[in-house]
């Protein structure tokens, strides 16, 4: 395998392109409109609460795993859609699968959320 130079304005290209899913996943899927809020929400309320860097750390840490889970679950579900636009039982336990993902690190959020934001509130 041939290495390339490495390229300034491929590695910008790069992040043109990752914006560009992020916001097909903003335009077609419901859900991530809902992180985006939470995410907002979450930010809004540590900068409120002026939370320490470790809490920082680790609210960041959260989100940005359920937005990972997030656009990965609409990555499958469109790849399952492109593949047949019929029911299939094995299409459906793989979305069921995928957005299991996503519940898990949004719970795994909303606890650590809790845990950093009640004793302030309190």
């Amino acid at each position: 395998m041939e290495r390339r130079r490495f390229s300034t304005k491929e590695r910008l290209s790069s992040f043109v392109y990752a914006w560009a899913g992020i916001k097909v996943a903003l335009r077609t899927d419901h859900n991530t409109w809902i992180h985006l809020t939470l995410t907002i929400l979450a930010f809004g309320l540590a900068i409120a609460l002026k939370i320490g860097r470790i809490e920082w750390m680790a609210l960041v840490i959260v989100i940005a795993m359920v937005w990972t889970a997030e656009l990965f679950n609409t990555v499958i579900e469109k790849i399952m859609d492109f593949l047949s636009t019929e029911k299939h039982p094995q299409i459906k336990i793989i979305k069921d699968m995928a957005a299991a993902a996503v519940l898990v690190t949004a719970l795994a959020a909303v606890v650590v959320g809790l845990l950093i934001f009640i004793p302030k509130l309190l």
